[in-house]
């Protein structure tokens, strides 16, 4: 039994659903409308206590009499029950979580059986890695959350644990999970989407989504009732793709910094002066051994006086003025 959100002209409404076997498939079917106000099914008696409403109850039971309905109740509600309620309680509920998942254990999920797609998505999102070469030797224990879901429960729960992306790693998420960098040879097309030509990657993604929404494994349990559209559980993808950008890569950072890097250790030729001392002492007018001995302090108190002599906007001479100005640097790197 599971939690499923869809939108409806803009506004979340809710619904319980469950998975149950078909022969060899899991298929998905609905058990109760909760509508756009879920809490309202959450009754308070009075201190820290709740329950669900006697409703969703009976008409959850009437199709699963066997089942731990009002258990499973708890789970799904837990989300709309008060702030504070939901935190005076929840000490004893994740004690009564672990006792029950040690009674319950079932069969370890080996991973095997789960869709690619699923397990790259898995993988991102608990990861963030965008190289996943590697995907097929990680333990099967990642994938134990999609274990014993129809397809409809596995996409409520993406729903749901897609949230926790940023907007600067939504664009790359698809990328990832649709595996686009396989399609190109450039070094950069594992860790940086967005050093490749955007055009032939946008065709790439919408091959691969189409591709994935006629794929009959992938909804393998699934009806689909409209095969000329596609899914809405795929429509998504498409808005999140072509409504984000890409992040900052580090790939690209590490190689800028690289780079800067080299560059500092570049060292600039030695500056050589195309002004002689005996060029300075006629353009300063004074003598040579006056200038020689000068200090730097000296010589721009000098320089000063006769730049305003040859400034243009005093009426001198320009070319005198540049003269004047490449003599004093000239002397300056002399003296040190």
């Amino acid at each position: 039994m599971y939690l499923a959100r869809k939108r409806k002209k803009g506004v979340l409404h809710y619904a319980i659903r469950e998975t149950y076997s078909d022969g060899d498939c899991l298929r998905s079917r609905h058990l109760f409308d909760l509508g756009a106000a879920p809490w309202r099914y959450v009754v308070y008696p009075g201190g820290n206590a709740y329950y669900v409403h006697e409703e969703v109850e009976d008409a959850v039971r009437s199709l699963d009499p066997e089942g731990p309905v009002y258990e499973q109740l708890e789970r799904i509600f837990w989300v709309f029950l008060k702030p504070d309620i939901r935190h005076a309680v929840e000490h004893f509920r994740r004690r009564e979580t672990e006792t029950r998942k040690r009674r319950t254990a079932g069969p370890k999920a080996d991973g095997r059986d789960f869709h690619l797609f699923d397990k790259r998505r898995v993988h991102f999102l608990r990861f963030g890695q965008m190289d996943q070469g590697r995907i097929n030797g990680v333990s099967p224990r990642l994938f134990k959350a999609l274990h014993h879901k129809s397809r409809d429960e596995i996409e409520q729960y993406f729903l749901e644990s897609e949230g926790i992306l940023k907007p600067h790693e939504r664009k790359a998420y698809i990328y990832v999970i649709f595996d686009i960098q396989r399609f190109f040879t450039e070094l950069i097309a594992k860790e940086m989407p967005q050093g490749l030509d955007p055009t032939l990657v946008d065709e790439r993604f919408l091959e691969e989504i189409c591709r994935l929404d006629a794929d009959d494994r992938f909804w393998a349990g699934m009806e689909r009732k409209q095969r000329d559209r596609l899914h809405d559980y795929l429509v998504r993808y498409v808005i999140m793709y072509f409504d984000n950008d890409y992040g900052k890569s580090p790939w690209l950072a590490d190689y800028i910094r690289q780079f800067m890097d080299s560059r500092r250790r570049f060292t600039p030729p030695p500056i050589r002066s195309t002004v002689t001392v005996s060029e300075a002492v006629t353009v300063f007018g004074i003598e040579r051994d006056e200038l020689q001995a000068m200090s730097r302090r000296s010589l721009a108190r000098l320089y000063r006086k006769k730049a305003r002599e040859f400034h243009p906007d005093g009426g001198g001479d320009s070319k005198l003025f540049i003269k004047l100005t490449d003599a004093y640097h000239a002397m300056l790197r002399r003296k040190g």
